[in-house]
């Protein structure tokens, strides 16, 4: 039965495995692993994987396609711990926000023998963890797809039909162009929204802001809940690009008030909220429309290409071991038959 891994059961990798499920791909088996203690058994009960595995190395073992979806601090370790398990000819993905350090990590650890295509799914909400987990989280949403340069078209067509599979529009996409502009549109949002909220939570009059605080503070402060240990790790493996949109960022604050402060200025105020306004107006009118629910047969479709491409790597990589078996006792050796192949 052709095998997928997912390394992280939390909102992304429980979300994934759901998603999965809800495609109905064919006779995959999922295998899930989570470093939190009872998380993997959660996820079986949830119906998000089939089976669990002790560790990281267990659940990749014979796994034609594996995706990691730890925090992105974990991810080098990971790789670390999969690479001696990981099947000759298997594709590696993550899900990581950033991606220029992952595929570094990638290109230093994981054997030449497998494939990685390094992902990074748009989608996301405030909650985390395997409870907020659900099977529409993808639908409609972009993901990107960063390849490594050793990564060969049949992988990439591997991870762009399992993102097809679970309702997400794949995007190819530079590493360094990816982290940078993540940097200006997720990433800087994510910090001005924490400084915002710092700043007026701790105010000696916060109890009364608080009262009076309405749907455009919690709208503009949302990504304040995001996940400490996202946020902190976004911050570290993206620093340069941050910086950045940060300097520029304040920058603009301080042009905005100059214009205030000035009562000369205030008509070059009025023209820049009226410029902005404009100008946003038209980005949401040009946006692409996001797709609607796909249908149970493109699922499955997507689903079944990728299956496809699993089966025929395990078919290559038996015939290999049948083929090493068959050597060895031509040549009088008689290898035991529960003993796995060198390297595996």
């Amino acid at each position: 039965m052709p095998r997928l891994a997912i390394i992280g059961l939390g909102l992304i990798g429980g979300s994934l495995g759901l998603a999965l499920k809800r495609a109905q791909v064919g006779s995959l088996e999922i295998i899930g692993c989570d470093a939190e203690w009872g998380v993997a058994g959660r996820a079986r009960k949830l119906g998000a994987i089939d089976r669990e595995a002790r560790s990281a190395a267990a659940a990749v073992e014979d796994a034609a396609l594996v995706v990691v979806a730890t925090p992105i601090l974990a991810v080098a370790n990971v790789f670390k711990e999969i690479a001696p398990a990981l099947a000759e000819g298997a594709v590696v993905t993550d899900t990581a926000s950033t991606k220029r350090d992952v595929l570094r990590w990638a290109d230093e650890l994981l054997p030449e023998s497998v494939s990685f295509v390094g992902g990074h799914p748009i989608a996301g909400k405030e909650q985390s963890g395997l409870d907020a987990a659900e099977a529409s989280l993808f639908e409609g949403r972009p993901w990107a797809i960063t390849p490594s340069v050793r990564a060969s078209e049949q992988a990439v067509g591997a991870v762009e039909n399992l993102v097809a599979a679970v309702g997400a529009r794949p995007v190819p996409i530079d590493a360094e162009e990816h982290d940078s502009y993540l940097a200006g549109v997720s990433h800087l949002p994510l910090l001005a929204a924490t400084a915002l909220f710092s700043l007026v939570s701790t105010s000696r009059a916060w109890p009364d802001l608080a009262a009076l605080a309405g749907p455009g503070f919690r709208d503009t402060t949302r990504l304040a809940s995001t996940s400490p240990d996202l946020s902190h790790d976004i911050c570290l493996t993206n620093r340069e690009n941050l910086l950045h949109w940060l300097d520029r960022f304040v920058e603009e604050l301080r042009r905005l008030r100059g214009m205030l402060d000035d009562e000369a200025r205030q008509a070059e105020l009025v023209k820049t909220f009226a410029s902005v306004q404009a100008a946003r107006d038209a980005f949401l009118r040009e946006l692409p429309a996001r797709p609607g629910p796909q249908t149970e047969v493109e699922r499955m479709s997507a689903g079944e290409r990728m299956l496809s491409f699993m089966v025929g790597e395990y078919v290559v990589r038996r015939t290999k071991e049948i083929e090493e078996v068959l050597k060895q006792r031509e040549a009088g050796d008689q290898p035991d038959p529960r003993r796995r192949p060198e390297g595996r």
